[in-house]
C-alpha cells in the first residue's frame, strides 16, 4: 500500500463528511486506505461514518486523548509505506497525493522527512504557517512583535514564516503544520511520532524539528494546495489560553537549554499570542448583499435565502462581482473538483467575497469566512 491517511476528528462532523469525500476522490489512483480516528465526538461524527462511509476504518476512542495520541494511534493501524497527517476540517485536491508521490525523488529530494503544501484559509487567503522556521527565542520574539512583516527580505528577521521561499516556491524548510504532513511511516516511526507529553499546539513543531535533527529535510511542495478552514475544534477560550502556553514550554522545555531569562521571555510571549489570538475570534455575522452559485448542471437550483439575488453561472470566467456588495460564492462540488474551487478561491481572495461548498449527499452548503473564527454549515430544505 502506497499512502495511508490519518485524519482525527473532534466534534466537526460537517467538515469531517467533506474531507473524507475530497480524499476519496484524491485517492481514486492511489492504492491507499483512510484512517479516522474519533477523539470522543458528542456529535454524531461517529455515526455519520459508520453511514457514510463503511468502507473507512473507524477507530473511536472513549476520551479526548490529544492530538498527538490520537494520531499515534491511527497511525500504529496504517498499512501504507507513506502516511498523511491530516485535519478534519480540510479540503484536498483530487491531484495532491499523485503529484506529491510523483515528485519524490525529483522535485521533491529523496532523503525527505516531512512534505508539506500549500495551504489557503476557507476566504481562498495563503496560509503563512504552510512554511516556518525553529521558533528559536529570537525567531519566535520576531512573530509575536510582528518584525517578520516589517523585514521580509531581511533574514535576520524573517525565520518564523521561511519568507525565503515565497507561497509558490518549493524547497527546504524547518517546521511544517500538523494540518497536513506526509512522510514515510517508518520515519514517523523512527522518532516516536508525535510526542504525547504534549496535548496539543507544538506537536508539529517538536516532529518537524526531531526529523529535522536526524538529517532529514522537511520540504515546502507548493504545486498543489489544500483548503484549510482552521480553528473548528477549537473555542479559543481560557482553555486554549493555557493549553498553548503548556505546550510552547514543552517544546523550549525539551529542545533549548534551561534558562530563567529565556524561560521569562517565552512564558510572557506565549501569553501575549495567545491572547492575540483568543481576540481574534470574534465570530461576526456576516450580511451576503448576492448569492453567485457555479455549478456546470445548467437545471441545478438550491433553496437558499429567498430575499436574496441569486446568479447561477457555468464558468468562473463568467465571474464579475460588483466590489461594492458583499458576495457568497457557492460551488457545486458535483461538477467541479476540489482542485479548481480551491484554484478560484485562491485568485479571488477578497474581502468581500466569501465562499461555500455544496455537499449534495447531505444537501448543505459549508465554509468559513474568516481563518480566525468557526466556520458555517448552511442546511437547506
Amino acid at each position: 500500500m502506497q499512502l495511508s491517511v490519518i485524519i482525527l476528528n473532534y466534534n466537526v462532523r460537517y467538515f469531517l463528511e467533506q474531507c473524507v469525500y475530497s480524499v476519496q476522490k484524491a485517492l481514486a489512483h492511489i492504492n491507499g486506505e483512510i484512517i479516522v480516528v474519533d477523539n470522543a465526538s458528542s456529535d454524531d461524527s461517529c455515526q455519520m461514518m459508520r453511514t457514510k462511509f463503511p468502507d473507512v476504518t473507524l477507530i473511536v476512542n472513549q476520551d479526548n486523548l490529544g492530538f498527538p495520541k490520537g494520531n499515534n494511534i491511527g497511525v500504529a493501524q496504517a498499512k501504507g509505506e507513506y502516511i498523511c497527517i491530516l485535519n478534519p476540517d480540510t479540503v484536498v485536491a483530487e491531484d495532491t497525493f499523485v503529484k506529491i508521490l510523483a515528485s519524490i525523488g525529483k522535485s521533491i529530494p529523496l532523503n525527505v522527512g516531512i512534505i508539506g503544501c500549500k495551504l489557503i484559509d476557507g476566504t481562498g487567503r495563503f496560509l503563512p504557517e504552510s512554511k516556518r522556521g525553529v521558533p528559536t527565542p529570537w525567531v519566535a520574539f520576531t512573530k509575536i512583535f510582528g518584525l517578520y512583516k516589517w523585514f521580509p527580505t531581511t533574514k535576520w528577521f524573517n525565520q518564523y514564516y521561511a519568507q525565503h521561499l515565497t507561497k509558490d516556491e518549493n524547497g527546504q524548510v524547518d517546521i511544517l503544520v500538523g494540518a497536513f504532513m506526509v512522510m514515510k511511516k517508518e520515519l514517523y516511526l523512527e522518532v516516536g511520532g508525535f510526542d504525547e507529553n504534549c496535548f496539543m499546539y507544538s506537536d508539529d513543531i517538536d516532529l518537524s524539528y526531531m526529523i529535522r535533527k536526524l538529517g532529514k529535510a522537511n520540504f515546502y511542495f507548493a504545486e498543489t494546495t489544500v483548503i484549510h478552514y482552521k480553528g473548528e475544534s477549537t473555542v479559543r477560550d481560557v482553555t486554549y489560553m493555557k493549553r498553548f502556553q503548556e505546550a510552547m514550554q514543552f517544546f523550549y522545555g525539551k529542545h533549548f537549554k534551561k534558562s530563567i531569562v529565556f524561560d521569562y521571555i517565552m512564558r510572557f510571549g506565549s501569553i501575549i499570542f495567545s491572547f492575540f489570538k483568543k481576540t481574534q475570534q470574534q465570530n461576526r455575522a456576516v450580511t451576503i448583499d448576492e448569492y453567485v452559485v457555479f455549478s456546470r448542471n445548467v437545471n441545478f437550483q438550491i433553496p437558499i435565502a429567498e430575499d436574496k439575488k441569486i446568479g447561477y453561472l457555468t464558468d468562473f470566467n463568467l465571474f464579475a462581482p460588483d466590489s461594492k456588495k458583499k458576495i457568497e460564492v457557492i460551488f457545486d462540488t458535483t461538477t467541479f473538483s476540489f482542485k479548481e474551487i480551491s484554484s478560484f478561491m485562491h485568485s479571488k481572495a477578497t474581502k468581500h467575497i466569501t465562499f461555500k461548498n455544496y455537499i449534495a449527499t447531505s444537501n448543505y452548503c459549508i465554509g468559513s469566512n474568516d481563518a480566525n473564527n468557526r466556520g458555517e454549515v448552511l442546511f437547506l430544505k
